[in-house]
């Protein structure tokens, strides 16, 4: 019964999805981050189109989409090395330059495409599954222009898209959990599914060595693991985060260690003592050009600051639905999620670390994900030293294990 059940097409799954906002390759970094600033999305899909083939121009043609970007692909590419001394210039770049490029990262699928197929893809490598929907809203030429000059256009091949996500999959698998008994009560260590190829760092290194950490954590939608000496997890670096910051992020990588960064983030955003630090390292370091970003962006976000800290303030965990089994002593310091007054005003995840035990069952883990809308859970020993990760990709290994 389950069998026939993925049998479903994936178009199912789509139902209600919003059309993608699109992004040009031939724009320019630039365009992309003001694209995420207009725009509030966390993503933005990257198309490659050849308009000459269709009568619809720009709405038309022969289009792919061939990746995605968000904030933390240019706050990443503003802190490397090459770019530090000069990011104004460096977001003149293509956008090309920052798209994740990881083999399969986005999948063009029918509609028709059943889930198990789906399924496939996502174990393949697949993190978005780029899926045509039907639109019923009749576009005129004005609406055309605007959507075009606002957010770039959501038509292509004559068709809009939405795109697919591994939380998407599991949350259907969940409301149907039932017709997989008993495995899905079986704990995580006993599937065997406990990843232990982690991205991880070492509270006191520097953030900037974090920088391909971070890139890679992101293509595979999973964090960064922020630890002591003693292998134990103490907070984590999480792109989720990041994608909610802005660029000026990139500065903070610059300058301060993984722990301080993670406190640069932490909820209602860096205090004005950090910011000074950074400021003081930035001249140090003679980078007077992130210098400027940095301050033009906080000038430019002091008329809103009173306002924004007021809604960007830590509520408790109760109000996010924080589990108490989950929480680590109060001697143990964990990272928690907002973003500075000069943050854009997208919604942030302010949560503790999601943390689970090898004997966790497998239901109880998916449960845990889907309601902090993350992509993983760190597992941790009865000591809190860290054993690995459960991310969704391995949950749906298991499940396509089951059916064969």
């Amino acid at each position: 019964m389950a069998v026939d059940l993925l049998d479903h097409e994936v178009s199912d799954l789509c139902l209600g999805k919003p059309a993608l906002r699109s992004l040009s390759i031939s724009a320019t970094i630039e365009d992309a981050l003001s694209a995420l600033k207009l725009t509030g999305e966390n993503h933005l899909s990257v198309w490659s189109c050849d308009h000459s083939k269709s009568d619809e121009g720009e709405f038309g043609g022969d289009c792919v989409c061939v990746g995605k970007v968000c904030m933390v692909d240019v706050m990443c590419f503003l802190a490397r090395e090459e770019n530090r001394a000069n990011p104004m210039l460096a977001m003149k770049s293509p956008v090309s330059m920052v798209v994740s490029e990881g083999s399969g990262v986005v999948r063009h699928v029918e509609a028709y495409t059943s889930l198990v197929e789906v399924i496939d893809f996502i174990l393949e490598g697949a993190q978005n599954l780029i899926v045509p929907i039907d639109s019923r809203t009749s576009f005129n030429s004005r609406k055309k222009q605007l959507q075009k000059a606002l957010f770039g256009p959501t038509l292509h091949n004559g068709r809009e898209y939405c795109w697919l996500t591994q939380e998407d999959v599991i949350r259907y698998l969940l409301s149907l959990i039932g017709l997989f008994s008993p495995f899905p009560a079986l704990s995580i260590e006993t599937l065997g599914i406990i990843g232990t190829e982690i991205q991880a760092v070492e509270y006191h290194s520097q953030a900037t060595s974090a920088i391909d950490a971070i890139s890679d954590a992101l293509t595979q939608q999973t964090s960064v693991a922020v630890v002591n000496e003693d292998g134990k997890l103490i907070g984590e670096i999480s792109p989720f985060t990041l994608a909610s910051c802005d660029e000026t992020v990139a500065a903070a990588i610059t300058t301060l260690s993984s722990g301080d960064l993670m406190a640069y983030i932490d909820c209602g955003g860096p205090s004005e003592d950090v910011v000074n630090v950074v400021k003081e390292r930035l001249i140090e370091k003679e980078l007077d050009e992130m210098l400027g970003l940095l301050e033009q962006l906080s000038l430019s976000s002091s008329s809103s600051s009173s306002s924004l800290l007021s809604s960007s303030s830590c509520s408790s965990d109760e109000e996010f639905g924080l589990s108490p089994s989950t929480t680590l002593p109060s001697t143990t310091r964990w990272g928690r999620y907002s973003r500075s007054s000069s943050y854009s005003a997208r919604m942030v995840r302010r949560s503790e670390a999601i943390v689970c035990h090898p004997r966790s069952s497998l239901v109880a883990v998916m449960i845990q994900a889907l309601t902090h809308r993350v992509n993983y859970v760190w597992v941790i020993e009865d000591d809190y030293s860290l054993a690995g990760i459960v991310t969704f990709s391995d949950m749906l290994r298991v499940f396509r294990e089951h059916l064969q």
